[in-house]
């Protein structure tokens, strides 16, 4: 009986690799896009595209929003922009207004008078607008503190002469300025998440999401997806992606189409976001989960190996908690296999941090030199340390044992053990902790050290767990902004 649970127990440990060897697979992936991609089918093309940009108390950025559209490299004749204002509060009417004025034709304000539904009740006011008439070829969504690159809507417009393209996403950086610690880890994590994920994507012919910021849907996809943006989940973005390709209709990603986005450099705010994200996505999964595994499908949203992937994301929270207890319960019914087991697991993270760590600094060199201290600190400087002992084990175990009166025996040492073994699970209560921390006002030089110890990970991780729990006490579906103050970086 103990056998059985000894291998219990290591199998849990081990499951708490599994959203790190995904990572690593989508990694490898990446360096498949460079024969296997979407650019030979690509030819220039001028759709007539309309800009759809929901704005509520969006006067801080929607101006700079909107000159940023209006010089981008795309004929002009083939361009309108539609500010759809949520009922805004603010000015945003008179500088919507303003800007219907200096650009006749081509800027337009669409007014809702009762708001507050959500971005997607403010989204579809404008795709019944646009809709209407038959001027429309294409659908530009965005967000009204973007700014694309002068080049950005003419590379995903390209995608559009394969018909069988359905929507384009581009690579959504962060570009606030001056950005702080959280900021820059958000930079980084969008390497990882965008820049190399996406890739791996494309390659292997299924799109998780098309990036709310800047999402490109032809005419004909969003007639077929129901002419409307889905209002049941908080994950409109990945809904109306998935609903392309369940349609039979590719989505794509182009990593050379460049847009700027302002992203939250407070914990509270990144909490906020991050918590709408995740419990979209539980919304998501189960809407769709018929969907998934499906037996004889290879590729797309029913193949094995984007379900893996999907699935290790979603459930990382229960694989670390997994993890953690068969760890611990090891540690007290077997130290040689709680050793191995903990040892093994932390080589792999190591070996996927490093590999990913590098690999990212390739894949976007000018973000890894702004953000490089965020992605070495990005798991934190305890599973780093964690990290570093399982390549070398008997240098950490000398210098553990050369602090006086260590000698095996139960004293603090050995609780710090104990908590070290539990660290893959109690980081995610760690992050909560600070998140609380900050939310009762502790001041910033208090709270971003605390972080660099901690992990900006490990706070994803924690979202991710209060997902669950808002979900399973059935909190109320609302779509809470993120508010932004106009610091994203001018582009020339």
């Amino acid at each position: 009986m103990l056998d059985i649970l000894v291998w219990l127990c290591v199998v849990a440990v081990f499951l708490g690799a599994a959203p790190q060897l995904a990572a690593l697979l989508q990694f490898l992936l990446v360096g498949v896009h460079g024969v296997r991609n979407h650019y030979p089918l690509c030819a220039p093309v001028t759709c007539r595209v309309a800009v759809l940009i929901p704005a509520w108390n969006e006067g801080l950025v929607i101006d700079n929003t909107v000159e940023h559209m209006m010089s981008l490299d795309y004929p002009r004749h083939a361009l309108r922009v539609y500010i759809i204002d949520d009922a805004s509060t603010d000015d945003t009417p008179q500088v919507a207004q303003a800007a219907a004025l200096r650009y006749p034709g081509t800027v337009f304000h669409l007014r809702r008078e009762n708001g507050g539904q959500g971005k997607a009740h403010t989204l579809n006011h404008g795709l019944a607008h646009v809709l209407d008439d038959d001027w429309m070829q294409a659908v530009l969504i965005t967000d009204a503190d973007v700014v694309f690159s002068r080049d950005a809507l003419s590379k995903m417009v390209r995608h559009l002469h394969d018909p069988q393209v359905g929507a384009v996403t581009a690579y959504i950086k962060e570009g606030s300025a001056p950005g702080g610690f959280v900021s820059r880890s958000i930079a980084f994590e969008y390497i990882t998440a965008q820049a190399a994920s996406r890739r791996a994507q494309n390659v292997m012919g299924v799109m998780a999401c098309l990036a709310g910021g800047a999402q490109l849907h032809t005419r004909e996809n969003l007639i077929a997806i129901g002419g409307a943006i889905d209002t049941s989940t908080l994950a409109e973005d990945t809904y109306s992606t998935f609903l392309t390709e369940l349609r039979g209709r590719r989505a794509l990603f182009d990593a050379n189409a460049i847009v700027w986005a302002e992203e939250p450099d407070a914990l509270a705010s990144l909490w906020k976001q991050r918590l709408r994200w995740a419990r979209g996505n539980l919304q998501l999964t189960w809407a769709f989960r018929h969907a998934w595994f499906r037996p004889f499908s290879h590729r797309g949203i029913g193949g094995w190996m984007f379900g893996l992937i999907w699935f290790s994301t979603l459930l990382m929270p229960i694989l670390m908690l997994a993890a953690m207890a068969g760890g611990l319960t090891l540690l007290f019914v077997h130290q040689g296999w709680a050793w191995r087991a903990f040892h093994v697991l932390w080589l792999i993270n190591a070996f996927v941090y490093l590999f990913v760590l590098l690999f990212s600094c390739v894949i976007d060199a000018p973000t890894a030199r702004r953000a490089w201290l965020e992605g070495v600190l990005f798991p934190g400087l305890v599973s780093v340390g964690l990290m570093v002992w399982s390549i070398f084990p008997a240098q950490m175990q000398s210098l553990l044992a050369s602090f006086p009166g260590f000698d095996g025996r139960w004293d603090w040492r050995a609780v710090v053990a104990v908590l070290l073994y539990a660290w893959v699970g109690a980081c995610m209560a760690a992050a909560w902790g600070l998140y609380r921390l900050e939310r009762a006002g502790a001041p910033a030089w208090i709270v971003r050290p605390l972080l660099a110890v901690v992990g900006y990970g490990p706070v994803l991780c924690a979202v991710s767990f209060a997902a669950y729990v808002a979900e399973w006490r059935g909190a109320e579906r609302q779509w809470d902004k993120t508010v932004k103050v106009g610091k994203v970086r001018q582009l020339g």
